[in-house]
C-alpha cells in the first residue's frame, strides 16, 4: 500500500459517519479511529477474582450537638444577624437569660430584616451560627435550656 492510497482512506474515512476503521492485508494492519480517547482493550474473565477481605472498625457516631428540645430555629433562609446594628451589642449572648417573645436575632431575607423571637422562657445554652452567615430554613440556631434554680 502507498502513501497516497493510506492518505486517501484518511481523508475518505474524516468524511464519512463512520468512527473507526480496521483494514488488515497480509503484513499490514492499520486501525484508524475519530475517538479522541478510545479506551483500551479490557480482557473478559470468566473466573471470579478474589476480592481481599478489608475490615472496617466500627466507630460511634456522635452528633454535633445533642438535640435538646427547646432549639430555636430558623423560620426561613437569609442571613443572620446577633444585634440590630454592625457595631451594636447582640440581642442575646451564651448563659443570658430569655422570655418568651424577646428578640434573640434578625434573619435578613430579601432585604427585609426579619426579627426572631424566643418561644420559651430561660437561659440561652448555645448559639450555633456566628454574625453574617447563611441560614437555612429550619437551621439550628441556638439552645434555651429551663431556668436553672
Amino acid at each position: 500500500m502507498t502513501i497516497k492510497e493510506l492518505q486517501a482512506i484518511i481523508k475518505d474515512i474524516e468524511n464519512s459517519p463512520l468512527m473507526t476503521l480496521e483494514l488488515e492485508m497480509d503484513d499490514f494492519k492499520l486501525k484508524l479511529s475519530k475517538n479522541k480517547f478510545e479506551p483500551a482493550p479490557v480482557p473478559l474473565q470468566n473466573t471470579p477474582v478474589a476480592q481481599p477481605k478489608v475490615e472496617i472498625p466500627v466507630t460511634e457516631v456522635k452528633p454535633v450537638h445533642s438535640a435538646p428540645k427547646n432549639l430555636i430555629k430558623s423560620p426561613l433562609v437569609g442571613t443572620f444577624y446577633a444585634s440590630a446594628t454592625i457595631n451594636g451589642n447582640p440581642y442575646v449572648e451564651v448563659g443570658q437569660p430569655v422570655k418568651k417573645g424577646q428578640v434573640v436575632c434578625i434573619i435578613e431575607a430579601m432585604k427585609i430584616m426579619n426579627e426572631i423571637t424566643s418561644p420559651y422562657d430561660g437561659v440561652i445554652k448555645e448559639i450555633f451560627v456566628r454574625n453574617g452567615e447563611v441560614v437555612g430554613y429550619d437551621h439550628d440556631l441556638m439552645v434555651v435550656s429551663e431556668h436553672e434554680k
